[in-house]
């Protein structure tokens, strides 16, 4: 019996539209734009890949960015059934009081949790960030303690939350990378509250205001996310973008005004549309081979990934891609679902340039004593000559 599946190569097909963009594209693609902000970056959202980025990493103030994570953790708790969005939260001295931009909602009067959602999100209300907050954990203090157990969580390492608002506080900071990813969370988490990002205004106490992205009224495949400002932060946007199936995620950081970070933004999403493609090459649980399996009652088991495989690349280079599966040569059962059982690699010429685990789609049980005893020798005698 062959036992040489150790290493298969399987070529990718890729289907390509003809066009000028792919029949010209070349090993290289034009320099990033330069910005004018402190920092910013830009990912593929379906990968979390970074396309294009500048001191993404770096510990800014994040200004009304923050509540991205107030939002997101008032929708998980709407998702989890703890809370409804027609609860009625009662509106604090403390939230009444609270300056910046507001909802304007009124003192001891009782607000709708879907009402401050959107007061959070569209108005980018301070007063309804800690309305929400208190009725959510009680304090805005505990609820800064939920923010950075969620941070944590999401693997957000360079964030730090002590309000629900975005208030300057020297121990509150996030950076651009860290909310791009939040903002990914946002986007994959909870679609049907993300369309809460693309509304343009909302009307409340008889005052319409509207959403300060100003991408939403430029750009039609812009529908979201949140824009921030303070005098330390600057001016903050993080957006996103679908086109052509695929979504990009921009987060900006320290421009001089609401129209620069609007532009500078813009900037970064037409790059990133132009010069790269995204691609879904396997789906989770498809099986894309078979393995040996020894001392089990079965030979073979079906290997797959166990997340779907989309790579994003200049344009032009999906087509160049080509597969190669390693599979553990000495498989020994029980093998359970999920157990890793191999690899695939995805290169562009000798560059790996992504990896992932393959994993065994079904289970295979421990054989008889004969079988464990038959394949314990011929593993013996292979061993003997490889």
């Amino acid at each position: 019996m062959n036992i040489s599946h150790a290493v298969q190569r399987l070529v990718l097909l890729v289907l390509l539209v003809a066009s000028p963009l792919a029949s010209a594209a070349t090993n290289a693609i034009p320099a990033a734009p330069q910005l004018a902000a402190k920092s910013f970056v830009l990912i593929e959202a379906s990968s979390g890949e970074i396309l294009v980025e500048e001191n993404a990493h770096e510990r800014l103030p994040p200004a009304s960015l923050t509540k991205l994570m107030t939002a997101y953790i008032a929708t998980l708790e709407v998702n989890r059934g703890r809370i409804s969005e027609e609860d009625m939260v009662t509106v604090s001295e403390k939230a009444w009081r609270t300056g910046g931009s507001r909802m304007f909602i009124q003192v001891h009067t009782q607000v709708s949790v879907g009402d401050l959602l959107r007061g959070v999100i569209i108005q980018s209300g301070n007063d309804a960030s800690v309305a929400l907050a208190e009725h959510i954990a009680g304090s805005e203090d505990a609820f800064a303690d939920m923010m950075n157990a969620t941070a944590q969580r999401l693997g957000l390492t360079n964030t730090h939350f002590v309000n629900s608002t975005g208030l300057p506080h020297p121990d509150h900071y996030s950076s651009a990378y860290d909310m791009a990813r939040l903002a990914r969370a946002i986007i994959h988490d909870d679609p049907e509250h993300y369309a809460l990002y693309a509304q343009k205004e909302f009307v409340w106490n008889n005052i319409k205001q509207p959403n300060r992205n100003l991408l939403l009224w430029r750009d039609n495949t812009v529908d979201g996310l949140k824009t921030g400002h303070t005098e330390e932060a600057g001016y903050c946007l993080v957006a996103s973008a679908e086109r052509e199936g695929m979504r990009l995620i921009s987060s900006v950081f320290g421009t001089s005004s609401e129209q620069v970070r609007a532009a500078e933004t813009q900037k970064l999403l037409t790059y990133g549309f132009r010069f790269f493609e995204s691609r879904t090459f396997y789906r989770k649980g498809t099986e894309l081979g078979q393995t040996r399996v020894w001392k089990g009652e079965a030979e073979q088991v079906s290997a797959g990934l166990a997340r779907d495989l989309i790579l994003t690349l200049p344009r032009g280079q999906v087509a160049k891609l080509q597969a190669e599966m390693v599979f553990d040569s000495q498989l020994i059962a029980p093998v359970e679902s999920g157990d890793v059982v191999g690899r695939v690699e995805v290169k562009l010429g000798e560059e790996v340039v992504h990896a992932s685990d393959l994993i065994a789609l079904t289970p295979v049980e421990e054989g008889g004593i004969f079988r464990r005893l038959w394949d314990s020798l011929r593993l013996f005698i292979f061993g003997l000559f490889n």
